[in-house]
Formats: structure tokens, C-alpha cells, sequence
């Protein structure tokens, strides 16, 4: 390789490593030429780019963007999975974790994970977790079930306001019937008067007058009888 085109590469490794901090180191030594297309084509699907460097170009290219993380991990034959921004790091963990069992060649190294270095194991436990948007859903579940929570001990007295309220327009509706279509209250009619109970209450006619006429004339006779009794007085006088 010519010594412009070593100084490209190491350009472009260095750029990739700045743009990508998220990656995953593996030894792909024993592999076939198929195996290793069908490895990047799996990777390239979930967001991953997967390249295979040499140790000198890689070791001044880390160097260059300040990923000195990097540089314990290459060592032997050197394939690193660049996981894009919108690549999926679970799913390139799980390709990865796969393409090892089934071929026993294939060995995860370790990577970086936004710049800090993980180990082989933590890329392994990466893969045993859910896909990225079932992850994302119950995070999320996780954050709105306490506010659901809140908004329910929030809701709670308004529930019970309206509650009162509905049930005071039905205690009210009753009063509400008697009202006429429009809108005045109808007024109970007054009920008649008995008439046996008005004939017990007055006092007969005929029985009224003759106790009053006896009184007039007890009151009167004392006042003849004194006039009777004074004319003789008088006639004896005048003899």
C-alpha cells in the first residue's frame, strides 16, 4: 500500500472513530471470505458498519481522534462493528454474540461504549436484553406509570366533586317536576272549606237571638218596677 493511500486510511478510521464512538471489537481470524460478507450484511441491517483493519493503520488512527481506549484491544487479526447513531447496539451485540456460537471461531474482543471501554462479557449481556424499542417501551411505561399515578390522586377529589354535584341534581330534579313547562312553579290549590266543620264552629241562628232579647228585657223590667213603686210615693205627698 502506498504511503498516500496508508494516510487516507488512517484519515478515515480516525473520522469514523470521532463520528462513532459506540463500537465493537472482534478476531474474525479462521473465518471464510462468505461468512464474513454474511456477518456485515446482518450488521449493516441494524445500523453497524463492519470493517476489517490493520492494527498499525487503526493504532495511529485512534491515536489521532483520542480513542487511546481502543488501543488495548487490538491485538491479532482486527474486525471492528462502527454502530451508527441510529443503529441498534442490541441487535449488533446479539449478530455478534450469534455469529460466535454457531461458527466457534469468531471472538468478541470487547469495544467502546460512547467512548468508555467495555469487555467482552458486557457486549454478551447486551445481546440478552430485549430489542431497542421494546427497551425504549418499558422505560417509558417505567416513567408514566408513577405520573399516572399522580394524576390519579389529582383526579381523585374532582371525581368525588362531581359526584356530589350529580347527585344534588337528582335530589333537585324532584322539585324540578313540579315546575310547568315554562319554568314557573304551579301552586297547590287551597283546599275548600268543610261545611259540616263551619256549621259546628257558628252558633245557630235562632238559638242567639232569644238568649240576647231575654237579657235586654231582664235589664229592663228592675227600671219599670222602680217607677211603680215611686208614683204612689208621690200622690201621698200631694194630699
Amino acid at each position: 500500500m502506498l504511503k498516500s493511500d496508508k494516510e487516507r486510511v488512517v484519515t478515515e478510521l480516525a473520522e469514523r472513530l470521532k463520528s462513532t464512538p459506540t463500537l465493537f471489537v472482534a478476531d474474525y481470524r479462521g473465518l471464510s471470505v462468505t461468512e464474513i460478507d454474511d456477518l456485515r450484511t446482518k450488521l449493516i441491517e441494524h445500523g453497524a458498519r463492519f470493517s476489517v483493519v490493520k492494527n498499525t493503520l487503526t493504532r495511529r488512527a485512534a491515536e489521532a481522534a483520542g480513542a487511546e481506549a481502543l488501543l488495548a484491544l487490538l491485538e491479532g487479526p482486527t474486525a471492528i462493528a462502527f454502530i451508527e447513531a441510529d443503529g441498534d447496539l442490541v441487535a449488533v451485540a446479539k449478530a455478534l454474540a450469534d455469529s460466535a456460537r454457531t461458527t466457534k471461531i469468531l471472538q468478541i474482543r470487547g469495544g467502546l461504549l460512547d467512548g468508555a471501554p467495555i469487555g467482552e462479557e458486557e457486549i454478551k449481556s447486551l445481546a440478552t436484553l430485549p430489542p431497542t424499542d421494546v427497551l425504549r417501551g418499558q422505560v417509558l411505561g417505567a416513567i408514566t406509570a408513577p405520573l399516572m399515578t399522580v394524576v390519579g390522586l389529582i383526579s381523585a377529589p374532582v371525581r368525588d366533586l362531581l359526584g356530589l354535584i350529580d347527585a344534588r341534581i337528582e335530589q333537585l330534579g324532584g322539585s324540578a317536576d313540579a315546575e310547568s313547562p315554562g319554568g314557573e312553579r304551579e301552586t297547590e290549590p287551597t283546599p275548600e272549606p268543610d261545611a259540616e266543620a263551619e256549621a259546628e264552629a257558628e252558633p245557630e241562628a235562632g238559638t242567639a237571638a232569644p238568649e240576647a232579647a231575654a237579657e235586654e228585657e231582664a235589664a229592663e223590667e228592675p227600671i219599670e218596677t222602680a217607677s211603680a213603686q215611686a208614683e204612689p210615693v208621690r200622690e201621698e205627698t200631694e194630699e
